[in-house]
């Protein structure tokens, strides 16, 4: 449990940064996920705040030799780079510092908890967790519902839940809404990503 125990201190120490410090609040975030149905080459995530001001918009690579999306700033800037693991057998997805694919700039990577699964299961792995005996972060919950919790390794220390949200909007411009709950020091661009990564693995488990 020492890298449970080691990210717990980290994040009650305010220092729970992943991508950036700036993405870190001391009080809860929390976050509008727009997710268009019918995009095909510009993404398909637009996050923003409760008052509607775009903080995030993702953007898909869908002609590219690997699944690849990167999630930009309200101003177009890319943040991370997420990349899917070729011939990986649980679906592992890598997270590169801002443009960048190589290994000296990884900050994390996700992969399912097992190969069948029936609920949305992630095991998340800090760059400098080389050994990956515990994970650092878990997901648990039903994607399909849209009621993913997201934890500090395997202890039971919530750090960021999603929820529905049902707008007129939504349903009128055929768009999913939901909300993202960020805990106090939490980095918020990186649950962002683990949503991202959350959304394409349902997506080929459908395909």
């Amino acid at each position: 449990m020492v890298t449970s125990q080691r990210c717990l201190n980290q994040i009650q120490g305010g220092g729970g940064a992943i991508v950036g410090p700036q993405y870190c609040a001391s009080y809860p975030v929390d976050l509008a996920i727009v997710q268009k149905v019918l995009t095909i080459t510009d993404g398909n995530f637009g996050v923003t705040d409760v008052n509607g001001n775009l903080i995030f918009k993702v953007k898909g690579f869908l002609l590219s030799l690997r699944d690849r999306r990167v999630l930009l700033d309200a101003a177009g800037r890319p943040i991370i780079t997420l990349r899917e693991k070729l011939l990986s057998a649980h679906e592992r997805w890598q997270v590169f510092r801002g443009d960048s694919t190589d290994s000296r700039d990884l900050l994390f990577s996700a992969k399912r908890s097992s190969l069948i699964q029936m609920k949305a299961k992630l095991d998340v792995f800090l760059a400098n967790n080389t050994k990956e005996e515990v994970c650092d972060f878990k997901v648990k919950g039903s994607w399909f519902e849209r009621s993913c919790v997201v934890y500090a390794g395997e202890s039971s220390t919530i750090v960021a839940q999603m929820h529905k949200k049902h707008t007129a909007q939504s349903i009128l411009f055929g768009k999913h809404n939901f909300m993202v709950t960020v805990y106090p020091n939490i980095d918020y661009a990186f649950i962002v990503s683990l949503i991202v990564i959350l959304d394409e693995i349902n997506h080929d488990d459908i395909d």
